[in-house]
C-alpha cells in the first residue's frame, strides 16, 4: 500500500507540473500584444541566443559535417555510388543533424543560463519586487526571451545545414575524390523541399522547448545557491528529452508514420 500510495503521489506532481508548464506558457502568450514595447530586449536575448552562440554552432555542425561525410562512405561502400553521398549528407543534415543537434547544444548553453539569470533573480526577491512595481515578469522577463527562442533557433538550425553540408563537400572532394558538381547536383536533384521546412519546424518547437522550460524552471527555484545550480542542470536535463521526444512526434507526423 506504501509503495502504491508512493506511486501516486509521484504521478500526481508528475501531472501537476505538467498543468502548471502549460498554464505558465499560456500566460506568456497572453502578452503577446506587447511585444512592440518589448522590442529592445527582445533584440537583446536575439543578440544572446544566436550571435553569441554562433562560434559553438559552427564548431558543432563542422565536426557533424565531417562525421556524417566519413560515416556516409563507410556504410555505404559497395552498395551506392559515392557520388550519392552528398545526398545522404543534405537530407540527414536538414532533416534530423542540424536541428536536433543545435537544440541540444543550445539547450546546454541557453537553456542553462536563462534557468540559472531567472533562479537567481527569484532568490534573491527580484521577481517579487517586480511584482511590487506592478512590472509583470510575464512580460518583461519571460516574453523576451521565450520569442528570441522561437525565432533564433529556426535561423541557426539554417546557418547549421550550411556549415555541416559545406563541410562534408569539402571533406568528400579532397578525401574521397568526389566530384564537386556531381556532389551538389545529385543533392539539388534529390532535394525535397520538406526536408528542409521539416527540420525548420522541429527547429522551431526545440526553440520554445528551451526557452519555456528554462523560464519556468528558474520561476520555481528554491533554496538559494544550491537551488539555483539545480535548476540549472534539470533545465539541460529535462529540455534535452523534450527535444528528443517532439523530434520524433515532429517527424513521425511530417513524414507519414503516423497515420
Amino acid at each position: 500500500m506504501l509503495i502504491l500510495r508512493s506511486d501516486k503521489n509521484f504521478l500526481t506532481r508528475i501531472l501537476g507540473t505538467i498543468g502548471e508548464f502549460i498554464i505558465f506558457n499560456y500566460a506568456i502568450f497572453t502578452h503577446l500584444t506587447r511585444i512592440k514595447k518589448r522590442s529592445t530586449e527582445i533584440l537583446r536575448q536575439m543578440k544572446r541566443i544566436g550571435y553569441d552562440s554562433l562560434l559553438l554552432i559552427s564548431v558543432t555542425s563542422a565536426f557533424t559535417g565531417l562525421v556524417t561525410s566519413v560515416q556516409a562512405s563507410y556504410q555505404t561502400s559497395g552498395y551506392i555510388p559515392k557520388s550519392l553521398i552528398g545526398v545522404l549528407v543534405g537530407k540527414s543534415t536538414m532533416i534530423e543533424l542540424a536541428p536536433v543537434l543545435t537544440a541540444l547544444v543550445l539547450s546546454g548553453k541557453v537553456g542553462a543560463s536563462i534557468a540559472a539569470e531567472i533562479g537567481t533573480m527569484k532568490v534573491s526577491e527580484q521577481l517579487d519586487a517586480l511584482e511590487t512595481m506592478a512590472i509583470d515578469p510575464y512580460d518583461y522577463i519571460y516574453l523576451p526571451r521565450l520569442l528570441a527562442g522561437l525565432l533564433m533557433v529556426p535561423l541557426l538550425t539554417v546557418y547549421s545545414n550550411f556549415i555541416g553540408i559545406f563541410s562534408a563537400f569539402f571533406l568528400s572532394v579532397f578525401k574521397y575524390g568526389i566530384n564537386a558538381y556531381s556532389f551538389f547536383t545529385n543533392m539539388r536533384e534529390h532535394f525535397l523541399a520538406s526536408d528542409l521546412w521539416g527540420g525548420l519546424v522541429k527547429a522551431l518547437f526545440f526553440g520554445l522547448i528551451i526557452t519555456s522550460v528554462g523560464c519556468f524552471a528558474g520561476s520555481k527555484t528554491r533554496g538559494g545557491a544550491e537551488g539555483v545550480g539545480k535548476v540549472a542542470t534539470l533545465t539541460v536535463v529535462y529540455s534535452s528529452i523534450l527535444i528528443l521526444i517532439t523530434d520524433f512526434l515532429v517527424a513521425a507526423l511530417l513524414f507519414g508514420e503516423i497515420k
